[in-house]
């Protein structure tokens, strides 16, 4: 049997990451202190990596294909097909975003004032790269964690770090003053694998289902039974992906309305819904929307 060799991120990403993975169809149990985790599909065999790395190891076919950041994938110019892009995260469902932060009473203000100054940084090829194209000269090292603490410490008179609501870096008395990129997850693959065609439909599949799952999150379904006087006032008031379901009950003047709504909708929709007319109106969640 074959077998796709899939690599799942260590860290903030990990399980956030694994939950997606059940919303869509697969259950991947990890154990402690073990980096094969357990999956219940025979055509899977994962491993547990560093985000960091992972484009390295997809790159090299030791994984056929991985989940990572698009910041990493550009960080080490990793040569690997990007076959969806995938935002989410531990916290929201927007993009990351690198930064630019410098301490609140530096008196810096734009990037170009860094000109001759020292730069802390775990992405420090593509901050180089920036950095250049600008024709900023700076002192680039790379930061090992606690980024933050560099510019606050006077280690560096700026930082380039991550972030999704810039707390950690307000809380530590600093500023943003440019934003370098925004970041995605992505399910990448190698060269090899894709043209192999067994492989290719395995990650493809994946890929789809994945997105399934990240187009159903704060969406449900609602269904309810509306009279015939009162079907084209409902149907009026229903948001939809497409139009509404809509069947009449057997051998009555009453129909059956199914539709998808976001989550924030529900609250002011269901009891107008309710003035409306429609009865027996159900809520319920959704994994996949396809």
């Amino acid at each position: 049997m074959e077998v796709l060799k899939l690599g799942i991120p260590k860290g903030s990403l990990e399980e956030a990451t694994i939950e997606l993975f059940r919303k869509s169809g697969w259950r991947i149990k990890l154990a402690s202190r073990n980096y094969f985790p357990e999956v219940d599909d025979p055509e899977l065999s994962c491993s547990i990596c560093r985000p960091q790395e992972m484009s390295r190891y997809v790159e090299s076919g030791m994984l056929d294909a991985g989940i990572t950041g698009k910041d990493w994938t550009l960080e080490n110019e990793s040569d690997v097909a990007v076959v969806a892009n995938l935002v989410y995260s531990k916290v929201s469902r927007k993009p990351a975003r690198w930064v630019v932060a410098v301490p609140q009473d530096s008196g810096i203000s734009t990037v170009e004032q860094l000109h001759g100054k020292r730069v802390a940084t775990e992405l420090v090829n593509v901050s180089r790269r920036f950095f250049e194209s600008r024709g900023i000269e700076v002192d680039i090292s790379f930061s090992w964690g606690a980024t933050e603490a560099k510019a606050v410490s006077g280690l560096a008179d700026a930082i380039v770090e991550i972030t999704e609501t810039e707390s950690t870096i307000r809380a530590n008395g600093l500023k943003v003053i440019h934003e370098l990129m925004q970041s995605n997850v992505q399910l990448i693959a190698n060269h090899a694998a894709m043209a192999d065609p067994w492989k290719a439909n395995k990650i493809g599949n994946i890929a789809m289902l994945l997105q399934g799952a990240l187009r159903a999150d704060r969406i449900v379904g609602l269904k309810m039974n509306v009279p015939a006087s009162r079907l084209d006032e409902v149907i009026g008031l229903l948001p939809s992906l497409n139009a509404p379901t809509v069947a009449q009950l057997y051998k009555t003047e009453w129909f059956s309305v199914e539709t998808v709504v976001s989550e924030q909708q529900v609250r002011d929709l269901v009891p107008t819904l309710k003035q409306a007319g429609a009865e027996g109106i159900i809520e319920y969640a959704l994994n996949k929307v396809i």
